[in-house]
């Protein structure tokens, strides 16, 4: 196989193991088909009022100030008298569309809205808002239309404002906010006029939605512990009191409204979420109104997070929720079906109603997902042959048949008390039934993964092995017997999986993923004469020499795997890096080389030392950074006037390159002033961004294709793009990077002047063998499904690795020239 074959090869072997993870854990856990499951009781409500304030944390409303003034004055005394309140533990990814999901449908995201950038629906769901009579939002143009999508029918009517209002820079975000707030009042005050519209109004079951945005847009840009984010919970607190006492006028104080107030997400003190930090993942609930229990007051509570105490709320009865249980207590309250995919599980501690009808809530909610159930397991015996398929015990067809009946004579025998706690082991036993069915065909295919990627991986090995060690001989008449049987040997392997696939009526993915292998496996046992003269040349092996590389390999992978958990790791990496010229007797032939290597090693070992987020920008260090590429640059001009001269358009390049860095400088100390004073991002700024981008990658290839000279413009180009990045120390992490990478070139050159020509090659080899040997690793683990995001990463690595490769080579021997005539030549 030729380089640039097993190149390509090599290419979509890895593209096809890293969309892998998309069917192996990135499945929708949705099905279709369910009937909705209904209350026949009377609801406490007829309305509903759901307020969401993107990106509240639960200890930023519930926390009183320093001097003991609470944030939320309302809200506040809705805690103490009129409602009931707790945490919403919500889950990764904490963003805006998972989290509106999990609290209008019930279910947590459909992680296949991952490729979409959880904007689209991949797949229809139901929502609170579509088993509603008629639905109200207004708010983000983000969030509102895909809830509109989804529901059936047009009984969902949105207002969003437009997109541009969104802006992290803007000066107040809180504007956002009132702008909801006025449109709701504007609303009911035109319905008055509107009798049509006053009619729907008046039905029951309507739900209103109010999306309130300012608060995540303040902590997006100013931090959660600044002024203007904290204010916009004061403002969001005032407006949620005016909108109850207008809703309140407009039903004529009914007492058939319930409010809801909750967020969608937490944030992280410096203005982040989506991962699972608690700041994330506890977000504020507080529900009042009709059918809702009255605050109660509680001596002892059993929850010991000391957050009680740090909010004064240590006397007032807590009831935390996950996230996904909020839906279904707002289609209780207003007597709609649970959302059909919903897995959340009913809060009756949060329902002022009997026994009775508490009881038939948490028996609909019960064989609601009983439902989803029932359908996944039929779905995947259709799809699996019989002899192979294997039921969930718990819940066979007649276990299924005994829990319900059971549940409902236990409620019709007035046994309320004791139909709830059934119905809650059901939903338990349901919920372990949809996981493992969910995740059936995790264990086939990733062996199936895990066996191609181990042949791949020894393949890899022998391809190199074959080509530097001589291992090859010329091909006998037995042999290419062998490598004909051996064909249709695995040609008849290929055909069976591929017939237990169609049998089982499997997606196409799944012949991918199955019959990869095979052609891969093959192609690992036609190098069998390589393996067999690896074999035969061990005992003239020296086997000091190959037992010290095995350890420097394992110490290698080692190194890498704990680096994911611990990036103290890679300090300690680069330390003993530093060390090599001291090892391996180079310091003796060429000092001053060998102090630049270790001291480039020990600068560099630093950074993984500092903290990554969570810290305050501090652009003197990207003056800085960018005043030490100057003067590198300055030097090496300087130099190359005294000694070999650089050309007049090469030193014209340079001299553009300094001014584009200082630029670049200018740039984000003005961008970062203008946000500062929340003037927004000038157009300039704007500007020049867009120009570094993309001059970056065209710049180099008018320079020279000298090896300094062009490295040097490389590094300059991609500084410019790191300084507009940057706002702290990491600014200087190019120039230390470029430093160890220039003086690995210069102890390189130093080393190929000593040893043989083969010395880059042999060098090369161990790095290769420690990637795959490492990769395998990755692969291995997953059917523990403890580090999906480690695979996703080293998959994305060696991808990016292989697809750099091919733009390094550009950069570095190709050359773009402007304004040069050619020669020509006469004959």
């Amino acid at each position: 196989m030729k380089m640039i074959t097993f190149f390509i090869v090599g290419l979509l072997v890895h593209v096809v193991f890293f969309l892998s993870i998309f069917d192996i854990y990135f499945t929708s856990p949705l099905v279709h088909g369910m009937t909705p499951q209904h209350v026949h009781l009377a609801p406490p409500a007829k309305r509903l009022v759901l307020f969401v304030a993107d990106g509240l944390r639960a200890d930023s409303l519930f926390k009183p100030d320093d001097n003991g003034t609470v944030r939320a004055p309302y809200l506040r005394s809705v805690i103490e008298e009129g409602g009931t309140w707790g945490v919403s533990h919500t889950r990764v990814p904490t963003e805006s569309r998972p989290g509106h999901v999990a609290l209008l449908a019930g279910f947590y995201e459909d992680v296949s809205a991952v490729a979409k950038g959880w904007k689209e629906n991949p797949v229809e769901f139901d929502s609170v808002f579509n088993e509603s009579r008629h639905t109200w939002c207004w708010g983000s143009p983000d969030i509102l239309p895909m809830f509109a999508k989804g529901a059936t029918g047009d009984h969902v009517y949105t207002h969003t404002y437009p997109p541009e209002r969104e802006d992290f820079a803007s000066t107040d975000a809180s504007r956002l906010d009132t702008w909801v707030f006025d449109e709701v009042k504007d609303f009911l005050n035109v319905a008055k006029s509107n009798e049509t519209l006053l009619n729907k109004l008046h039905e029951e079951q309507n739900v209103f939605f109010l999306h309130l945005l300012g608060i995540d847009t303040n902590g997006h840009a100013h931090r959660p512990m600044s002024k203007e984010y904290l204010e916009n919970i004061g403002l969001v607190d005032a407006g949620v009191a005016e909108i109850v006492t207008v809703m309140d006028d407009f039903y004529g104080h009914d007492g058939k409204t319930a409010y809801v107030f909750t967020s969608d997400h937490g944030m992280t003190n410096w203005g982040s979420h989506g991962a699972g930090h608690p700041s994330e993942t506890l977000t504020p609930l507080v529900a009042w109104g009709a059918g809702v229990q009255t605050a109660q007051r509680e001596g002892s509570q059993k929850y010991d997070d000391n957050y009680l105490k740090e909010w004064g709320l240590e006397t007032y009865k807590r009831v935390d929720v996950n996230q996904a249980d909020i839906a279904p207590l707002m289609s209780s309250l207003i007597g709609v079906p649970f959302p059909l995919n919903s897995v959340g599980v009913l809060p009756l501690n949060y329902l002022n109603n009997s026994q009775h009808f508490k009881a038939e809530s948490m028996y609909s909610n019960a064989v609601q997902i009983l439902e989803q159930f029932r359908v996944k397991m039929a779905q995947k015996k259709e799809t699996t042959l019989s002899f192979l398929f294997t039921p969930y015990q718990p819940l066979t067809d007649s276990k299924q048949m005994d829990f319900v009946r059971q549940a409902r004579d236990l409620i019709k025998k007035g046994q309320f008390n004791e139909a709830i706690h059934y119905c809650e082991d059901l939903i338990a036993q349901a919920m372990e039934g949809l996981s493992y069915y969910h995740t059936y065909d995790r264990f086939f295919l990733g062996s199936s993964v895990v066996l191609g990627f181990i042949g791949w991986t020894s393949y890899v090995v022998l391809f190199i092995l074959k080509t530097h060690a001589s291992l090859r001989k010329p091909p006998s008449n037995m042999h290419m017997v062998t490598e004909r049987n051996l064909g249709q040997a695995f040609l008849c392997v290929g055909l069976l999986v591929a017939l237990f696939l169609l049998v089982q009526s499997s997606p196409w993915t799944y012949y991918i993923y199955c019959l990869l292998p095979v052609p891969v496996w093959h192609s690992v046992m036609r190098e069998f004469e390589t393996l067999a003269g690896l074999i035969r040349s061990i005992p003239s092996l020296p086997l000091i020499k190959c037992f010290g590389y095995f350890l420097l390999v394992t110490f290698g992978i080692e190194l890498l795997v704990m680096s994911f958990f611990y990036r103290a790791m890679l300090t300690l990496g680069l330390v003993v890096l530093a060390l090599w010229p001291m090892v391996s007797g180079l310091y003796t032939k060429a000092k001053f080389r060998s102090l630049s290597w270790m001291f480039s090693c020990l600068f560099l070992a630093v950074f993984p030392l500092l903290p990554v987020v969570g810290r305050e920008p501090n652009v003197n260090y990207v003056i800085c950074a960018a005043v030490l590429t100057l003067f590198n640059l300055s030097s090496y001009l300087w130099s190359s006037w005294r000694g070999s001269p650089v050309m007049r358009r090469d030193r014209q390049l340079f001299i553009c390159q300094m001014v584009q860095v200082v630029l670049c400088a200018y740039t984000l100390t003005s961008t970062h002033s203008s946000l500062q004073l929340k003037q927004g991002l000038p157009l300039f700024n704007q500007l020049v961004s867009w120009f570094t981008l993309v001059s970056s990658f065209l710049i180099p290839l008018l320079s020279s294709t000298k090896l300094f000279q062009r490295l040097l413009s490389i590094l300059v180009s991609l500084v410019c793009v790191y300084l507009l990045l940057s706002t702290g120390y990491e600014a200087l992490f190019p120039p230390v990077l470029s430093w160890l990478m220039f003086a690995w070139i210069n102890i390189e050159q130093e080393a190929m002047t000593t040893q043989e020509s083969t010395y880059r090659t042999e060098v090369l080899i161990p790095f290769v063998i420690v990637m795959c040997t490492f990769e395998s690793i990755q692969v291995s683990t997953q059917l523990s499904s403890r580090s999906i995001s480690h695979y996703v990463i080293v998959m994305s690595m060696t991808i990016f690795l292989m697809l750099l490769s091919v733009m390094t080579h550009i950069l570095t021997s190709k050359r773009i020239i402007i304004g040069q005539k050619r020669k020509m030549h006469f004959r």
